[in-house]
């Protein structure tokens, strides 16, 4: 599908990075970029997000490249996007539509399908006028007489109704991985995580750690359901490792409120490596995005350490760095050369020393909710 991208510049450091990101999840959708056009502004437009001198400029690229869609790398608001639809005469799609596109292509796992269609349904909750404006009169005429009940209010109550059902079959998922993970943390395991930016090298990581097949590609949420799988390891005994899905700037709340069992893995594990591309120029904005959304889930309190991958692509060698307090706050590493491997595994020996498994501030032992760890936690520092 030929689209144009319009992309904003506030004033914020990275625009440029945060465009090209934004092109890299467009072509992940399958979209054929025919032009970008970038606006300023001190604030967004009420009515139209990018004003109406600046509609009328996109609409004419628009037109001369045949498009078929325009992508708002931004957040719009029904009413703004109503508005840009009417002005351009195309179907807008804005940052969070285009990020759960991407999900519900990508979703594998009957959790993760399901997780994925809750969040569009909220999402889609709160844009009905745009979607079905003709519908607002009452239906009448014989066989359809009764309680007056507008389209549009039937099309509300039948996505509430789904929503219900969705989180039902989401929380029976939850309560059975309730069950596996209790009856891990009885076997005495260590339980780590893997988290990230999208695309950092999580699930080649994984791989290379696990010998395990998951599916890991140069593009954006190339992974979005959660595998674990667990390994031994000297000194530190049976370990389970989990990979997530990556975080990205602006994760939409709808999706992060659907994916919340899924990162429970997270939330629940005994210690996080923060994956972070070493050879990005954004990595340390990168690392405050994760950060974020470890707050906004419950887990900035896990212990973790910041594992710079792709170091065949950067100027780092591999092996460990301290702190000030000696424990260990960064490891180099190549999981596509395996490389700084046997680094990385000492490490996690060290921080399950310092961690009992099971209780990671989580448990039942309570000098560790005031206490979480002596294990380093992420320093942005490069």
């Amino acid at each position: 599908m030929r689209a144009l991208i319009v992309s904003v510049d506030f004033g914020e450091p990275g625009f440029q990075a945060q465009t090209e990101e934004f092109a890299m999840l467009a072509r992940g959708a399958g979209a054929q970029i025919v032009d970008t056009v970038v606006a300023r502004r001190d604030r967004p437009d009420a009515a139209l997000f990018v004003g109406s001198g600046k509609a009328e400029e996109i609409a004419l690229a628009a037109a001369a490249g045949g498009t078929e869609i325009i992508l708002f790398n931004h957040n719009l608001s029904p009413a703004q996007q109503r508005n840009l639809e009417r002005e351009f005469k195309l179907r807008v799609v804005d940052r969070v539509a285009l990020i759960l596109d991407i999900f519900a292509l990508r979703a594998q796992s009957h959790e993760g399908k399901l997780q994925v269609e809750l969040a569009q349904l909220q999402h889609l909750s709160t844009r009905l006028t745009r979607l079905w404006t003709h519908l607002e009169r009452q239906r009448g005429g014989i066989g359809m007489r009764g309680p007056g009940e507008s389209q549009l209010e039937m099309d509300r109550r039948m996505i509430g109704d789904k929503v219900r059902m969705l989180r039902e079959r989401l929380a029976r998922l939850e309560r059975q991985r309730n069950t596996q993970r209790r009856s891990r943390a009885r076997g005495g395991a260590f339980s780590v995580s893997l988290v990230g930016y999208t695309n950092a090298g999580k699930s080649t990581l994984f791989n290379a750690l696990t010998r395990a097949d998951v599916y890991a590609a140069d593009q954006l949420f190339a992974t979005l359901d959660t595998t674990t799988r667990r390994i031994w390891i000297e000194g530190a005994g049976s370990v389970v490792v989990s990979d997530t899905v990556g975080f990205i700037r602006e994760l939409p709340h709808t999706l992060i409120a659907a994916f919340r069992a899924t990162l429970e893995e997270t939330v629940h594990a005994d210690l996080l490596l923060h994956v972070v591309d070493a050879a990005s120029p954004q990595r340390d904005e990168q690392i405050v995005e994760v950060d974020k959304v470890l707050q906004e889930i419950g887990a900035a309190d896990i212990p973790r350490i910041l594992v710079y991958n792709k170091i065949d692509r950067s100027q780092h060698d591999a092996g460990i760095e301290r702190n000030e307090h000696g424990t260990i706050s960064r490891v180099f590493v190549s999981a596509m050369e395996r490389v700084g491997l046997d680094a990385l595994r000492g490490a996690i020996v060290e921080a399950s020393q310092a961690v009992p498994a099971g209780l990671n501030g989580r448990g039942e032992d309570p000098r560790f909710r005031a206490h979480p760890s002596s294990v380093g936690h992420a320093d942005a520092r490069s």
